[in-house]
C-alpha cells in the first residue's frame, strides 16, 4: 500500500490557522506590500541533489591555490600571518565556538573570563586602561571613536589622513553621514607623512584627529607626539590607529599620548579567511567622560554572593539594554570568537614574541625594499612596515596580471584611489614571507618590464 506523503516541517499542518490569526489568507498576503516590479526574473538553475551540490562546490574549491602555490604581496589591510596550530584548536571547543554575546552575563563565565583575559592583554600593549570586547573591525571601531569624539567634545569636525584606507573612508562617510559630522583630510607631505603645518590649518574646532601606525603607504609617522598635543591644544581627541603586530617593536601609543585607540585584532590568532570575520579593537583612556561614551561592552572581574571571583558586564550601552534611546551605539554582536583567538595568540607570543614577530616583518620589510627598488621606483622615504608603495615605469595593472599568469600575487594597484600616485601599487610582506619569494617577484617583474618596453 502506498502511504500518502506527509509534512515532516513542524506546523506545517497549522499554517491556515495561523494566516488567519494575522489576518491573511495566503502566504502570498506577507508581501503585498512589496511592488509587482521589485522582484524581476531570478533565473536561477534548476535544484540538485546534495551530492551534485558537493561536487560542483568542490570543483569551484579547488581551483584556489595556497600561499606556497601563489605566493601573495597584496597587503592592504589583509595579512598573511602564520597563526599557531593550538589557538584553532583552542577556539574550536565547544565552550568558545557555540558562544554567543552572552545576554544573562552570568551564566557565561568561561566566556567572560576570556574575554576579560582579550581586554586585559590589548590594554597592555597599547598602553590605554579600558577596553571594549571588540568591534566588527578596524573600520567600525575608527568610525565609531570619530562619533564618540563628537559626543564627548560637543564638535562636529573629525579629521582623518588624506592617506587613509579607501575602505576604511567608505565605512567613516557611512557611519557620520546621518549625525552630520564633517570630514576632513590632512595632505601627506614628500615623505609620504601627515602633513603637519596642513593639519594645524585645520585643527581648529576638530572633534578629534586621527592617525594610524604604520599609515596606509606602511609608512610609521614620525610626529606621533607633536600630532597628539596639537589634538589636545585644539581640544580634540587623540585617536590612533594600529596594527598590533607592531607594538612589540615600537610604543604603544598610550603612551605617545592617544586618548583613544582603535585596530585590528583579528591580524593576531585568524587566518585571512578570504577577508573575514575580523574583530575591531577599541581602547581608551581612564576619564568618565569619554569611557561614558564607549561603544560596545566591557566585561568586568569582581566577587558574587560567596565572595569567589566572577567576571560580568560592567558596561553595555547598547540600545537594546537600559539605555535605549540614549545608546551611545547600536553595535549588537561583537566578534568575540577573533577576540579569543587574538588573547590566545597573543598569551602564546608574550613580550619578547611580540618583539620577535615585530623584528623579523621589519627585517623582511627592509630587504623587500632593497630588491624592490632594482626595478621600480620607492617614491617615499622612511620606515617601511609590511606596506611599501612602489611606482613603476608602465601601468601596473600589466604587471599585476602577467605575475598572476606565474602563479604569483602582486599588490594593491593604488592609482583608482590615488591618481596622483600614477602607475603605483602597495605591495607588503609579513613574518611568512620567505627570501626566495621577494626575488622570484624581483626577477619575474624584471622580465615582464623588459617585455613591455621591447
Amino acid at each position: 500500500m502506498v502511504k500518502m506523503a506527509r509534512h515532516y516541517i513542524p506546523n506545517s499542518g497549522h499554517k491556515e490557522e495561523m494566516l488567519r490569526e494575522i489576518g491573511f489568507k495566503s502566504i502570498a498576503d506577507l508581501f503585498s506590500d512589496v511592488p509587482e516590479d521589485f522582484v524581476k526574473e531570478f533565473n536561477l538553475p534548476e535544484g540538485k541533489s546534495e551530492y551534485e551540490v558537493f561536487l560542483e562546490m568542490n570543483e569551484i574549491l579547488n581551483k584556489n591555490k595556497s600561499v606556497l602555490e601563489m605566493p601573495t604581496f597584496l597587503g592592504a589591510g589583509a595579512y598573511f600571518h602564520y597563526v599557531p596550530a593550538h589557538v584553532k584548536y583552542l577556539i574550536e571547543r565547544s565552550e568558545f565556538i557555540t558562544s554567543y554575546t552572552p545576554y544573562q552575563a552570568e551564566i557565561s563565565q568561561g566566556m567572560l573570563q576570556a574575554l576579560f583575559e582579550y581586554q586585559s592583554l590589548i590594554g597592555e600593549l597599547v598602553g590605554l586602561e579600558i577596553v571594549n570586547a571588540s568591534m566588527y573591525d578596524w573600520g567600525t571601531a575608527m568610525a565609531e571613536a570619530a562619533l564618540m569624539s563628537a559626543r564627548v567634545t560637543g564638535k562636529k569636525k573629525f579629521i582623518v589622513p588624506g592617506h587613509l584606507h579607501p575602505e576604511r573612508k567608505k565605512i567613516l562617510h557611512t557611519y557620520t553621514a546621518g549625525p552630520g559630522l564633517e570630514i576632513e583630510y590632512v595632505k601627506w607631505n614628500e615623505n609620504g607623512q601627515v602633513d603637519i603645518e596642513d593639519l594645524k590649518e585645520k585643527a581648529t574646532d576638530a572633534a578629534g584627529i586621527y592617525l594610524e601606525v604604520p599609515n596606509f603607504f606602511g609608512l610609521i609617522e614620525e610626529q606621533i607626539k607633536e600630532i597628539g598635543e596639537i589634538a589636545h591644544e585644539s581640544g580634540a581627541l587623540f585617536v590612533v590607529g594600529v596594527d598590533p603586530t607592531i607594538l612589540g617593536i615600537i610604543e604603544a601609543p598610550g603612551e605617545l599620548g592617544a586618548d583613544v585607540v582603535v585596530g585590528e585584532a583579528s591580524f593576531l590568532g585568524s587566518a585571512l579567511n578570504f577577508g573575514g570575520p575580523r574583530a575591531g579593537i577599541f581602547a581608551v583612556k581612564n576619564e568618565r567622560r569619554i569611557l561614558r561614551q564607549m561603544p560596545g561592552r566591557v566585561i568586568g572581574m569582581t566577587k558574587d554572593a560567596d565572595g569567589k571571583r566572577a567576571f560580568v558586564m560592567t558596561l553595555q550601552t547598547r540600545e537594546q539594554h537600559i539605555r535605549r534611546a540614549k545608546a551611545t551605539s547600536n553595535i549588537c554582536s561583537n566578534e568575540a570568537l577573533v577576540a579569543v583567538a587574538a588573547a590566545i595568540h597573543m598569551a602564546t607570543l608574550g613580550p619578547k614574541g611580540l618583539q620577535k614577530l615585530g623584528e623579523i616583518i621589519l627585517k623582511n620589510t627592509k630587504y623587500f625594499k632593497e630588491r624592490i627598488s632594482e626595478v621600480a621606483e620607492i617614491p617615499f622615504d622612511g620606515i617601511n612596515f609590511k606596506d611599501v608603495v612602489v611606482k613603476f615605469e608602465i601601468p601596473y595593472d600589466v604587471i599585476h596580471e602577467e605575475l598572476l599568469k606565474r602563479n604569483i600575487h602582486g599588490g594593491f594597484y593604488l592609482k583608482p584611489h590615488f591618481p596622483e600616485l600614477e602607475e603605483s601599487a602597495l605591495l607588503a610582506v609579513t613574518e611568512t614571507t620567505r627570501k626566495e619569494w621577494i626575488d622570484a617577484l624581483v626577477t619575474n617583474m624584471r622580465e615582464i618590464i623588459n617585455e613591455a618596453e621591447l
